[in-house]
């Protein structure tokens, strides 16, 4: 099995006419993700890929078929109107890929969301892509490099930074050592679907017998994983590597979810907390690989 995306999902994407929209609607289609209708606003009766584009999310769900997944390649500042139309529409699971995204319009975001039963991911995230059945948005950036670079597994990846999940799943499967799904779950202070949500879904995907998180300094998403270890609600093994070991207080990292505020967020406090329930955190990125080999030795894998 994977997370989130597989050969069946029927995927929209929205602002599909755009640059980005069109170069990654040929990234998906030619990876196999089972890409079905587009929408932008007055551009509806056009093709894009071999996909037919819409009006509206409601027009593509009626002369289309059921959508499962929407991908968001809209400009930030109506990014909400768009992800509500898809969430209203019956659509139950975004991925938002602007970043920049008005945090009030993504706590909306969410509300909506909650009140329907969809999830998303994102905003500011380069997506979802599971090994050999499908990409949402542009992990991987072409086809073949993707193919290439990344094969199915045994190993869940979740990454709060965009670039570190493909290498961390790159340098993984230079080892052997190949994934069931990798997952950016953004790089905003709000995001749909942190960490923990999606170690969860990790923990009840069978093919995941290990997890490997790219974790950073700021907020409480990696402490929240531990919670998670300690209360038995996840039980599969964790390794992971935090970001953001030399900087300051006051000090944002990467991007916007990456700030430590006074004592909150450190990267001793999540190290500390993540080995203190037994999750194997390793001090340089490079060491990944090897910890998780040795990881999935204990485990007969």
């Amino acid at each position: 099995m994977s997370i989130l995306i597989d050969r069946e999902k029927r995927v929209l994407v929205q602002g599909i006419t755009g640059r980005e929209g069109m170069a990654r609607t040929k990234l998906m289609r030619e990876y196999g993700t089972n890409v079905v209708a587009g929408v932008t606003p007055g551009k509806g009766g056009q093709e894009v890929e071999g996909v037919p584009v819409f009006d509206t999310v409601q027009e593509a769900w009626q002369n289309a078929g059921p959508i499962d997944i929407s991908v968001l390649y809209i400009p930030a500042p109506i990014v909400k109107a768009a992800a509500l139309e898809s969430i209203f529409a019956g659509v139950k699971l975004l991925v938002i890929i602007p970043d920049r995204v008005p945090i009030w319009d993504v706590l909306a975001i969410a509300d909506a969301a909650k009140e329907t039963g969809a999830r998303f991911v994102g905003p500011n995230t380069l997506g979802v892509l599971s090994p050999d059945k499908g990409v949402l948005g542009m992990i991987g950036g072409r086809a073949a490099s993707a193919r290439s670079w990344f094969f199915p597994g045994p190993v869940g990846v979740t990454s709060r930074s965009g670039g570190m999940t493909s290498s961390t799943a790159y340098y993984l499967a230079q080892e052997g050592i190949g994934a069931t799904t990798l997952v950016h779950v953004g790089g905003d202070a709000v995001i749909g679907l942190p960490h923990p949500d999606v170690i969860q879904l990790f923990q009840q995907d069978p093919e995941t017998k290990a997890i490997v998180m790219f974790g950073e300094i700021g907020g409480t998403q990696e402490e929240r994983v531990a919670d998670l270890i300690e209360s038995g609600e996840v039980t599969k093994p964790v390794v992971a590597y935090i970001g953001g070991k030399a900087a300051k207080s006051g000090t944002r990292f990467s991007h916007a979810g990456a700030i430590i505020e006074g004592g909150r967020g450190t990267y001793e406090g999540k190290v500390d907390r993540l080995r203190s329930v037994g999750a194997t955190v390793v001090d340089e990125f490079g060491d990944l690989p090897a910890a998780t080999k040795k990881v999935l030795a204990k485990l007969d894998l």
